[in-house]
């Protein structure tokens, strides 16, 4: 089923107050931090979403519906999401817009090399650059109906989806059992970390890329990150 079509009428394009209305987006990204900050922007810009945390989720999803616009995080944990930003822009028909996001600035070459139309750095909440980032890249025949006003309004998302987070990096830890599971811990909760200014687990995180890209020894860094994800989930608050 293509979503783009089944919103493909002109009474269904978008407008000044919800310009993305009539798109369907697809989010690949396994942080329900990030989801939860790309639900409230699709919803205040007028976009259905849909969600996917994995690879195989997202590509499960593709074979059966055709969305407007991907989304796709760049560090998921069954691999790269330049895999999938690869094989969808050489998909035909291609989907409108394909975006990667990543907590890694850096992380822009590698998903416009791959075929991304755009990059999205986290953390996402600003309501304009998220509008932006999909309609400076959407066909002419999509584009809103008549002006649309500018706002500089941010999102904040619900912080019990960051003790979500820490739930899964908890899960991560206890089930690691090699080192890409390791380099995906590290990534997964440096850009988490950096989406709701949690200094000290941002920095915890970084060691443990670092001291993997060194060969160093990772004992003391994964016991200091497991510390503090199990203070963020005993406290229930983020930081």
């Amino acid at each position: 089923m293509d979503d783009s079509d089944l919103f493909a009428s002109a009474t269904r394009l978008g407008n000044g107050r919800r310009p993305l209305l009539g798109l369907t987006i697809l989010v690949v990204e396994d942080s329900r931090y990030a989801c939860e900050a790309m639900r409230l922007l699709c919803l205040r810009s007028g976009a259905r979403i849909r969600r996917a945390d994995s690879l195989k989720s997202a590509r499960r999803h593709l074979q059966v519906y055709r969305p407007s616009v991907v989304i796709i995080d760049l560090g998921l944990p069954d691999g790269s999401g330049a895999e999938l930003i690869a094989s969808l822009a050489m998909t035909t028909p291609r989907v409108s817009v394909i975006l990667g996001v990543s907590g890694d600035e850096n992380a822009e070459t590698t998903a416009l090399e791959a075929g991304a139309d755009g990059f999205l750095a986290k953390p996402i909440t600003s309501l304009a650059a998220f509008q932006n980032a999909i309609l400076s890249n959407l066909p002419a025949d999509r584009q809103p109906l008549g002006p649309r006003s500018l706002t500089d309004e941010a999102v904040v998302p619900d912080i019990l989806a960051f003790r979500d987070d820490m739930a899964h990096a908890a899960d991560v830890l206890g089930e690691a059992t090699d080192e890409k599971s390791l380099d995906y811990l590290a990534q997964f909760l440096g850009g988490v970390a950096r989406s709701v200014g949690d200094a000290p687990l941002a920095t915890a995180a970084a060691r443990l890329a670092k001291t993997r890209q060194t060969g160093g020894p990772i004992a003391v860094d994964t016991a200091h990150i497991a510390d503090l994800v199990q203070e963020r989930l005993d406290r229930k608050i983020a930081i």
